[in-house]
């Protein structure tokens, strides 16, 4: 199914509007900072269920703020049931949560389970974070290093300027809606990097293959021709991704809908950029026929 739609028409105004979001993202990101879960910040994270309906946050707050635990975080997890509870206590005490127990117990009364219990020291936490950082480094330069090999220089510069793109714009939203980012969104990063290299080279093999075929088409219309070729394709797996993760994100629980919504927006971003931002790289830089013909005749 090829369809015949002008996507070129407004790839100025989308290249503003991307830049603008990518400048707001990185004013965010260091303005406003990331809000960083247990694993990186380090500290205690609680899932704590009640069994009665006379327990509410209230209760537990004032509970918690009696055990001089420092600045406790609490919240309903999942169900009304259920809750979140996070802090970070500086003084190192083995028996804390078999303390927290017996003082809960004391308060509330014994009603209540602990379904889960993690617990991160700062050393382990600064390790967990750079190491987190170095994956991310290391994919990136990865697929970086395979896209100079694959493509001409003019491709693997719009391959790289997409992969920023789409991870910093998701970054970007984590930080300004203060979302939680853990161990599980340094994996969708990942995984966001992947996807957003695998649509764009798509689109960049079909571009290169109409290249060899048409020497009398500018570039401006050739993309235009290639992304509509591709777009099926395109579509096809966009949608049937994003379904898999909106059925994640809404039934999965509460702790995949981290790692869901950032595979949310790395999809729809991934999408984007492979025709908007990859494309119109080769665009402005004038990419035609000679370049490939040079190339092939190096090799």
């Amino acid at each position: 199914m090829n369809l015949n739609i002008n996507f070129n028409k407004y790839y100025k105004l989308f290249n503003i509007i991307s830049i603008i979001l990518v400048v707001l993202s990185i004013l965010s990101i260091l303005v406003k900072g990331l809000n960083y879960g247990v694993d990186f910040k380090g500290g205690t994270l609680i899932e704590l269920r009640i069994n009665d309906n006379q327990t509410n946050i209230s209760t537990l707050r004032s509970a918690f703020n009696n055990m001089n635990l420092g600045d406790v975080a609490i919240k309903n997890f999942g169900n009304a049931n259920d809750f979140l509870i996070k802090f970070v206590k500086k003084d190192k005490d083995k028996n804390l949560i078999k303390n927290i127990k017996k003082d809960l117990t004391k308060t509330i009364g014994p009603v209540f389970e602990f379904r889960r219990v993690e617990s991160v020291g700062p050393k382990v936490s600064a390790e967990l974070l750079n190491k987190g950082l170095i994956a991310i480094a290391a994919s990136l330069g990865a697929m970086l290093f395979y896209i100079w090999i694959r493509f001409e220089w003019q491709f693997s510069l719009g391959a790289i300027i997409a992969l920023f793109h789409d991870v910093i714009l998701t970054i970007g939203i984590f930080s300004l809606f203060s979302i939680e980012i853990n161990l599980s969104i340094v994996a969708a990063l990942l995984t966001i990097v992947g996807y957003s290299m695998n649509d764009t080279v798509v689109i960049f093999d079909r571009v290169r293959e109409n290249l060899r075929k048409y020497s009398d088409i500018k570039i401006f219309e050739l993309t235009n021709i290639s992304i509509n070729e591709t777009l099926s394709r395109t579509l096809i797996t966009s949608v049937t991704t994003l379904l898999a993760l909106l059925s994640i994100f809404f039934f999965g629980g509460e702790i995949l809908k981290g790692f869901s919504l950032a595979m949310i927006f790395g999809v729809v971003f991934g999408t984007y950029s492979s025709i908007y931002i990859a494309n119109t790289v080769l665009v402005r830089l004038k990419v035609s026929q000679k370049t490939i013909l040079k190339e092939d005749e190096k090799i």
